[in-house]
């Protein structure tokens, strides 16, 4: 609920100076609520927040064996859940109706970069060597939050007589905390709904 009213809040305050605006759903990872709106002749700003994917089986096990409860613990398997991503981002966009002789409506490409937070639960299983047989598997959770920069391109079509434009693009993620370099690529689809068009 905390978070649902951050995004209002960034919201609302987009709006205060955005005369036209976009808001929509995103599909993909991380597939969410986008709002976006234009803030100089070629540029946007856009706001998504939604959940993004967990990383895969080996990140979490480096991250539990580079940082055990106990060090004799061995590695069993984990559980993750409550994914939350949250992304700020500008772009540079472009139209393409001249390249590809479209007459009606407004193809655009665009690039750009921002930067992505994504928080999830990680509940770790283990067990100790002395654990002897019968005994209780050993669990910890853990917050696992990820912070860095992105980059990405893309390309949406903004229809001639409906306010709605459609999109999809592809990205790259790298993590600076909490595991400096680590990358994730990333891809979307969707569409928007045009205010004040």
């Amino acid at each position: 609920m905390k978070h649902l009213f951050i995004a209002l809040f960034m919201l609302l305050g987009f709006r205060g100076f955005a005369q036209e605006y976009e808001v929509g759903l995103r599909l993909g990872e991380p597939y969410g609520i986008t709002f976006k709106t234009p803030i100089h002749q070629n540029y946007s700003a856009e706001v998504v927040i939604g959940r993004g994917s967990s990383n895969t089986i080996q990140y979490y096990r480096r991250s539990f064996e580079n940082n055990r409860p106990v060090s004799s613990a061995l590695y069993d398997g984990q559980q993750v859940s409550g994914a939350f991503s949250a992304q700020v981002r500008m772009a540079y966009e472009e139209s393409l109706n001249g390249e590809f002789d479209i007459t009606e409506g407004n193809l655009i490409g665009y690039a750009g970069a921002g930067a992505q937070l994504r928080s999830v639960s990680v509940t770790y299983f283990y067990h100790t060597p002395n654990s002897g047989e019968g005994a209780a598997d050993f669990r910890e959770s853990r917050s696992n939050v990820d912070i860095g920069p992105e980059g990405f391109i893309g390309s949406a079509y903004y229809f001639e007589t409906l306010p709605l434009g459609v999109f999809a693009e592809l990205g790259l993620f790298m993590e600076v905390l909490d595991r400096f370099g680590h990358l994730k690529v990333q891809g979307a689809i969707g569409g928007r709904y045009v205010f004040g068009k």
